[in-house]
């Protein structure tokens, strides 16, 4: 592994923010939601105005039962987005999470586009975000956690992003024993999340018995990390190594169905190809109590943070009338109400 400097950090950063808006990098893999089905009712025996989207996770109110997911820092251009994205979720009362801070976290003058978050959204969820493999260095998650004045921390793994990167990470052997460890001496909840390949239940036992407070699923069928690695790329061998990886991992539904039937005692987010209240609400049926999505406010973010406030409200919308449809009054009720498995 060749440890990065400032600015091959920066540019990797502007590299990843530039690929995502300009390039293919969907999974060649569907997030599984096409195989499930809500049982319409015609007589919901409800008022539409009566649904119900709050949430309370890790001692917050939450409007509604969305994650805006972890994207970006360190780089100039991603002040501004997370600058907006924590303008509409404090409005709308929403979780957010950071990108992965430990550009910030090696190089003080990085830190603002992260700390503008607090500034703007000082009453969100929010959930700072190391990577696992970061462990290997005493204190990261302290001082990321502190950097942000963070509710929750994300520790996101990713292995199959860290090997096909030229400054990869790869050193992941212990890690495990080293999330307990941190689950014990952190004051705030431990929340392990993929960042697009998804979660097995083996796994996530493995990681519920560590002491972790929920599990984020990140599965397959959004976003492949794979695919924005090899657009980084000038190395024509390399593309091709990374592109063998478009259809890898588990997909969204099935990572959520093997973690929640795994340990059901655990707080389960969904994220990875989320792009609509429909398929947030299967999500919620199949067993997660938080859904994330990026790239629609990645985008959104692009413009405005009006845009990005328009953005939740579309997601919110849809999720309620879809509620509304399939009888359920509130998220509880949402996972008894009916989701048909209609698939292979």
């Amino acid at each position: 592994m060749t440890e990065p400097g400032e600015n091959q950090i920066k540019s990797r950063k502007a590299d990843h923010i530039r690929v995502n808006l300009e390039e293919d990098v969907k999974s060649g893999l569907t997030t599984g939601f096409e195989n499930y089905h809500f049982l319409h009712q015609a007589l919901p025996e409800l008022d539409f105005i009566d649904i119900d989207l709050h949430q309370e996770l890790f001692g917050t109110n939450l409007n509604s039962p969305f994650l805006i997911s972890s994207m970006t820092g360190g780089v100039e251009r991603a002040e501004s987005i997370n600058t907006f994205l924590a303008i509409a979720a404090q409005e709308k009362k929403i979780a957010l999470g950071l990108g992965s801070q430990r550009a910030a976290l090696e190089y003080d003058q990085l830190k603002k586009s992260f700390q503008v978050v607090r500034k703007f959204a000082p009453d969100v969820l929010l959930f700072a975000n190391v990577g696992a493999v970061q462990l290997n260095y005493v204190d990261f998650c302290r001082r990321a956690i502190e950097m942000v004045s963070a509710n929750a921390l994300f520790l996101h793994l990713n292995p199959l992003q860290e090997a096909l990167q030229p400054e990869g990470d790869t050193r992941f052997g212990g890690l495990l024993e080293k999330i307990e460890k941190l689950t014990h001496v952190l004051n705030i909840p431990v929340v392990v999340k993929e960042v697009g390949w998804g979660i097995s239940g083996e796994t996530a036992r493995k990681l519920a018995n560590a002491g972790v407070a929920a599990i984020d699923v990140a599965g397959a069928g959004g976003t492949s990390w794979a695919m924005v690695e090899k657009f980084r790329m000038n190395d024509e061998m390399k593309r091709r190594v990374a592109d063998n990886f478009r259809d890898w991992g588990i997909p969204t539904a099935e990572s959520i169905v093997q973690v929640h039937h795994s340990v059901p005692e655990l707080s389960v987010f969904a994220s990875g190809g989320v792009r609509n209240g429909v398929e947030a609400a299967k999500c919620l049926a199949l067993g997660a109590c938080l859904v994330g999505s990026a790239a629609p406010f990645l985008k959104a973010a692009m413009v405005s943070a009006e845009e990005v406030v328009k953005t939740i409200e579309e997601f919110e919308i849809t999720l309620k009338i879809t509620m509304f449809s399939s009888g359920a009054k509130d998220l509880a009720s949402l996972e008894k109400n009916g989701l048909k498995y209609t698939g292979r």
